[in-house]
């Protein structure tokens, strides 16, 4: 249960005094909640300093002045008609406040003729006259304090203003509680830490633009608290996960020979055996592991060495009678999937059937597709589930995932479903990782008792920050690419040759090449960006005809389908898509890729849709359009494309191009959003806090200790309900 001390933050801002539904609801639809916690959260991006106090004669032109004046008169019909005029003065000159839309009996009200007014607000000048058009503040003489001051300025989303979020967080402050201190006391005196509800005050009322800088004090303070929260409870998950029996799977991998040189062994369905001889053949294969052996003779390719060390240390894994919880990590086109395949049909070898998670259709049907081209020859039965199969098709899906005639279920999110009740599940894999959270992993996993689980990520990560993300799994880099795989000449062209690049595009598909056209597409501007797809399909489509096809994410999961089947037939030549082929699209004949407006894209995205192509033999080319305005990054981003396909190289030049924060707070990186960390700045807490987080479950593993009740606090108020579930149980 959550301490009852942090209950006041998380109730909605809706209960504080003077907060009404209408602010809540804008609230929640910037921040995703409209609790007290998440407001205080909320940094501030920028800061007001309204302590500049002149003069009338000393006022800047442009610039933010709090004035004492006197009110002279009111002008309730100024020329226009539109405007009410209040003319004030001090020893030294004239000022009028201007009010379009007016209130006259507020303005008469709070500039009341005759008496001193302190305003607060922007000075323009009009007709050679000064003026303050709306003041952000009007006051009584005696509370000029109020006025006075830097005020932060938040982030703000439509229909919320500036008061109103202010005002919300004035409340959420009067709320703050006061927090047994976690940290340890030595620590905190050495980095000269305020404790966290201080913090907490000073990240809402700074007092210069210093003060909202990412490595002020107070945010380093707040910046620990939160990866340190992380890293505990990642801590948690590997010690009970390791010290929870799990399901001892396979032989560990002993006897395989992965440089096996003989012929493909003889399929039976080929040599006219009867159903039952081939049931027992099959049942003699999958319980003497010779299946795995067959696989390796099966396969078109030599594994890399990368490969060969990842799959035994997964076999040696799933042999261990704990849980296996190991992060597989490549760069596009290192060969994930065949290395999922081999710890799937190992466990199968033990009675044990497996699945793979696929965050889209698209993707889950490719793997399916790659899979059960394998497995046939193996006599291993493969099922796929995902949310367009409907009605008896769905029904004869679940029975077989049921009784265990499906050895390899692979699916989507469709697999958490409660009607999706497995016969004995032993192995979950998971591929592109960072697109399911780790609760709907935590739910696969309640699909069977003792799960094994192998996430899988295409999404390259910088090493020292993989080790800090990832505390709770252990760790397979595929570093190497198949040797048949060439590097793809990368080339940066302006916008203003479009119709040259065009073009060049019917000698390359008379030559027998396919082609991915890619529009940018960010929610920001989604129906912009489709209409823009959907432009230049049209376009391409006058000059080339049928050969054009188009692809998007609002297309129904069968169109979508139907579009991809007709490229990967090779009957459509050009493929016109928004980044909804990022991730899962092997075409092994497409060898140009070509991108509209790459400057818009990140490094990693852009790697990773460089990555559909450069899989079959031939010398793929990606083709990087940009447009003019170019920002210094953008041009950054272009060049390291142009000079390097390391995935691990890129994510390295990320980080230092865009800093941690931004990288981790985004979809494509997959890695966890932070408030307040930023890890090219907080690099040296990320590791002190692993650390600390280490030395913690050694010491206090039941966190027992008073500084252990204090943490098990700064776990929910972080919502490390994860490393809280382990905790209890």
């Amino acid at each position: 249960m959550r301490d009852s001390i942090l209950n006041p933050l998380f109730v909605s801002v809706e209960t504080l005094p003077g907060i009404g539904s209408k602010t809540s609801l804008y609230i929640k639809k910037l921040l995703g909640n409209d609790r007290l916690k998440d407001l205080l959260f909320l940094k501030p991006s920028n800061v007001i300093d309204r302590t500049f106090s002149p003069k009338i004669k000393d006022v800047i032109e442009g610039q933010i002045c709090t004035l004492e004046v006197e009110i002279i008169s009111h002008d309730p019909n100024d020329r226009y008609r539109k405007v009410y005029s209040v003319f004030c003065k001090d020893e030294t000159g004239f000022i009028s406040v201007k009010f379009f839309k007016p209130r006259k009996d507020w303005i008469k009200s709070q500039l009341p003729v005759g008496e001193k007014r302190v305003i607060s607000g922007t000075i323009e000048k009009f007709n050679n006259s000064l003026q303050m058009t709306h003041p952000d503040f009007i006051e009584k003489v005696e509370n000029k304090y109020k006025v006075q001051k830097v005020e932060a300025v938040y982030p703000l989303t439509a229909g919320l203003s500036r008061k109103m979020i202010g005002k919300a967080i004035d409340k959420c402050l009067d709320k703050v509680p006061d927090l047994a201190e976690w940290n340890n006391e030595h620590f905190m005196a050495k980095q000269k830490w305020l404790s966290w509800k201080e913090s907490i005050l000073k990240l809402h009322s700074p007092t210069s633009k210093e003060d909202i800088i990412d490595n002020s004090l107070f945010k380093d303070r707040l910046a620990y608290d939160e990866v340190l929260s992380m890293q505990l409870a990642l801590a948690y998950v590997r010690k009970f996960s390791k010290e929870k029996k799990g399901i001892s799977i396979g032989q560990g991998g002993e006897g395989l020979d992965f440089k096996s040189t003989k012929a493909p062994l003889p399929n039976p369905l080929l040599q006219g055996e009867s159903q039952r001889e081939q049931a027992q053949r099959k049942k003699f294969d999958l319980e003497r592991g010779n299946v795995l052996q067959k696989l390796i003779q099966d396969l078109p390719f030599s594994l890399t060495g990368a490969q060969e060390r990842a799959i035994k240390n997964i076999f040696i894994d799933m042999k261990s009678p704990h849980k296996m919880m190991r992060l597989l990590q490549g760069d596009v086109g290192s060969g994930k999937t065949i290395v999922s395949l081999f710890a799937c049909i190992n466990a199968c070898s033990s009675g044990f059937q497996s699945c793979i998670m696929a965050p889209t259709e698209i993707l889950a049907t490719q793997h399916y597709e790659t899979i059960n081209k394998f497995c046939k020859n193996l006599n291993i039965e493969v099922e796929i589930l995902t949310g367009k199969h409907k009605g008896k098709n769905r029904e004869e899906k679940l029975h077989k995932i049921n009784n265990g005639e499906a050895k390899i279920i692979i699916g989507t999110h469709a697999l958490f479903q409660e009607s999706v009740e497995f016969y004995n599940l032993g192995l979950a894999v998971i591929d592109e990782q960072h697109r399911f959270g780790v609760h709907q992993r935590m739910m696969l996993a309640e699909k069977g008792e003792k799960l094994d689980c192998l996430v899988m990520s295409a999404t390259p990560i910088p090493r020292t920050l993989t080790l800090t993300l990832y505390g709770d799994m252990d760790i397979s880099i595929l570093d190497e690419k198949p040797a048949n795989r060439k590097d793809i000449n990368t080339v940066v062209i302006n916008s203003n040759k479009l119709d040259d690049v065009v073009n060049s595009l019917q000698d390359k598909i008379n030559e027998g090449e396919q082609i991915y056209w890619v529009c940018p597409l960010v929610e920001e501007s989604e129906k912009i960006d489709l209409a823009a797809a959907t432009d230049r399909y049209n376009n391409l489509k006058k000059i080339f005809g049928d050969k054009v096809g188009l692809i998007h994410g609002k297309m129904k999961a069968d169109e979508k389908k139907h579009a991809m089947d007709k490229f990967s037939k090779g009957i459509t030549r050009i493929l016109v898509a928004t980044t909804v082929i990022e991730v899962g699209v092997d075409v092994k004949n497409a060898s140009i890729m070509i991108i509209e407006h790459s400057e818009r894209f990140g490094l990693s995205q852009l790697h990773q849709l460089r990555g559909r192509v450069g899989r079959g033999e031939k010398q793929s080319t990606c083709i990087l359009i940009y447009s003019h305005p170019i920002s210094i990054d953008g041009r950054k981003r272009l060049e390291i494309m142009r000079k390097t396909n390391d995935g691990f190289l890129i994510a390295e030049e990320d980080l230092s191009i865009r800093g941690g924060g931004e990288i981790l707070g985004t979809r494509q990186s997959g890695i966890p959003e932070f408030k307040f960390a930023d890890y090219s700045i907080h690099k040296d807490l990320f590791m002190i806090a692993r650390q600390d987080a280490k030395v913690i479950i050694e010491t206090d593993p039941y966190l027992k200790s008073e500084r252990g009740q204090a943490l098990r606090i700064l776990l929910y108020l972080f919502e490390q309900d994860v490393g809280i579930k382990y905790l209890e149980n």
